[in-house]
């Protein structure tokens, strides 16, 4: 890893060059065997991997452990999603040894898998924003010196206790910086010379963790995890991570590169710290005054909107009331007219009858009655259309000019041939039934079981007859 002149004025260079985090978890038993792998693991692939580890072996003792989590652990160390993700199969067939003694192997990692914040396995296609890595590993049981043997037996006795732990060794050939403000804000600012003095506020390399008003860890690079060690108590106690680490998410951070290198030979409180200040208060105040523009903007441009909106909607409610009174307006005069059409079609029936009353009387008095016997006739005959009316008339005519008229014979027949002339009237039935029709209730409440042409036929016999024996012969 590169170390830059401040970190090393600062005293850092062996800490830097010691590029490894531990990561403590409690030993568990692993009770897990085939069958019971077959029955959890769906995915053929992992299947096989754990079938090939987990033989049930009697010589092995099997372990199972919390690598890592994603997030901001308690050391300040930060493990973003993607990088964990990348080294997430590294720890597979690495070295376990005994309180991280190289030279104390006393097993292997037989290999690891990734779960969500639940503890649910996931595939190699999912990718949460948090997650874990477990890892598999073995303990070697049988050993031909006694002392091992019973050093191997205490050891496997007490985890089954609680009493120790297994520790994950990181390697990081890089690290940049992460900042957090107290609002939650997150940045990421790229380690270079320029920046390399915020080296000495990290927690790892003796620092409080703080700079200014952020809250600054290591974010580690190109992960590769070495190795895992059994250990009674953790080395280092701030390596321990006790619960899930807070999250982090590279990708929705800001990302900041200080390329220019202020005077290297001030101290710690020189001008470098005060620019790096200047330029975060002024990239800080820049930020708000950028949130309140858009804010602003944003509010002024939802006001017009409303605005325009609402003189919209006033127009529109302003055309509908003028819509509905001429609607209303329309509807009225519609109802007049229809009125006055009802009762002018009223008035013009009126004078249509009179007018064929008047003409019917006339032609009746033609015929040969008086005034008083042709009103009563033409009212007697109002039933019956025109064209019957005229054959009665006609009729009338024909009777009144025969000399003979006393003869009773000649009235018999001449009533016989009245009663043919209707008769014959009735071949234009269609025009008969409309007059019926038109009368059919007037009728009908008179006498509702008799034909009304027959009746129509025997009162215009009756009284043609009634007609001819009062006419005078010479007439």
């Amino acid at each position: 890893m590169e170390i830059y002149k401040s970190e090393i004025e600062s005293g850092l260079s062996e800490l830097i060059k010691n590029n490894t985090v531990a990561y403590c978890a409690q030993a568990n038993l692993h009770k897990g065997s085939i069958e019971a792998a077959k029955v959890v693991i769906s995915d053929v692939d992992v299947l096989e991997k754990v079938i090939a580890q987990n033989k049930d072996q009697m010589d092995l003792y099997y372990l199972e452990s919390v690598l890592v989590s994603t997030g901001w652990n308690k050391n300040d160390d930060v493990f973003d999603a993607q990088e964990t993700w990348a080294a997430r199969n590294t720890p597979e067939d690495k070295q376990f040894n005994f309180m991280h003694n190289e030279d104390d192997i006393i097993g292997h990692i037989t290999g690891s898998y990734v779960v969500d914040q639940d503890g649910n396995r996931l595939n190699q296609e999912e990718k949460p924003d948090q997650f874990d890595i477990v890892t598999q590993a073995v303990l070697y049981t049988s050993w031909s010196g006694e002392e091992k043997r019973e050093r191997m037996n205490n050891i496997i006795s007490e985890i089954e206790e609680g009493k120790w732990f297994v520790s994950m060794e990181c390697l990081f050939p890089a690290f940049d910086y992460a900042l957090q403000s107290s609002e939650g804000e997150t940045k990421v600012i790229q380690r270079n010379e320029a920046s390399a003095f915020l080296t000495k506020h990290l927690r790892a390399y003796g620092g409080e963790g703080i700079y200014e008003d952020y809250k600054i860890g290591r974010l580690l690079r190109n992960l590769a995890f070495s190795g895992k060690g059994l250990v009674s108590k953790p080395a280092n106690p701030r390596s321990i991570i006790l619960d899930k680490g807070e999250y982090f998410d590279e990708s929705k951070s800001q990302t900041l590169t200080i390329s220019s290198v202020k005077e290297i030979n001030m101290s710690d409180q020189d001008k470098q710290i005060e620019d790096l200040r200047a330029e975060l208060a002024e990239a800080k105040s820049a930020n708000e005054v950028l949130k309140d523009k858009v804010v602003a903007e944003q509010q002024s441009e939802f006001q017009d909107k409303i605005a325009s909106l609402e003189s919209v909607i006033a127009e529109q409610v302003e055309t509908i009331a003028v819509r509905d009174a001429a609607i209303a307006e329309q509807s009225e005069a519609i109802k007049s007219g229809e009125a006055d059409m009802k009762e002018k079609m009223e008035e013009l029936r009126e004078m249509k009858k009179k007018e064929a009353m008047m003409k019917r009387k006339a032609q009746l008095e033609e015929a040969g009655l008086g005034a008083e016997e042709a009103s009563t006739a033409a009212i007697s005959f109002e039933s019956i259309d025109d064209e019957a009316f005229e054959a009665v008339v006609a009729m009338m005519k024909k009777k009144a000019e025969k000399k003979d008229g006393d003869d009773e014979k000649e009235e018999k027949d001449a009533k016989a041939e009245i009663e043919e002339e209707l008769d014959a009237a009735e071949a234009g039935e269609e025009v008969l039934e409309e007059a019926e029709a038109s009368e059919e209730v007037a009728i009908s409440e008179v006498e509702p079981e008799v034909d009304p042409a027959e009746s129509l036929r025997s009162v215009a016999s009756e009284w043609i007859g009634s007609f001819l024996q009062s006419t005078p012969k010479n007439k």
